[in-house]
């Protein structure tokens, strides 16, 4: 059985499709660009779009039922690769405890120009 699962914390997708399903106990989530979620807009920089991006993540996660410690895999796209370090740096402030395996790679373009978009695969909390 599978659940579906929007944020009203969250921006709305900007697609057909909703920010979370669960099954079978994970949760796999949408990429989550930094788009402030009630504004609808991207801040200035890819610091503060992983920020953003970071914090709509775990909206997500907190609608259904979980939240960013129990993430088991993220995978983070990058518009500019060179972009690795500065994200890697505001990553690790929000997985501190058991970090998560993680994919990163860069693509050609995000949507809304977007400069970084991270999804998740978590489990559900107890």
């Amino acid at each position: 059985m599978k659940k579906s699962v929007n944020a009203e914390n969250a921006p709305a997708a900007v697609g057909p499709y909703v920010h979370a399903v669960e099954a079978g106990g994970l949760i796999f989530t949408s990429g989550q660009l930094g788009l402030h979620p009630t504004e609808g807009t991207l801040p200035e920089g890819v610091e503060a779009q992983t920020h953003q991006s970071l914090k709509n993540l775990a909206a997500v996660l907190e609608a259904a039922g979980s939240d960013l410690d129990h993430v088991v895999k993220t995978t983070v796209f990058l518009d500019n690769i060179n972009d690795f370090a500065a994200v890697n740096a505001i990553y690790a402030e929000y997985f501190q405890k058991e970090v998560p395996a993680r994919s990163c790679v860069e693509v050609s373009k995000l949507p809304k120009g977007g400069l970084v978009e991270i999804e998740a695969i978590a489990v559900k909390k107890a």
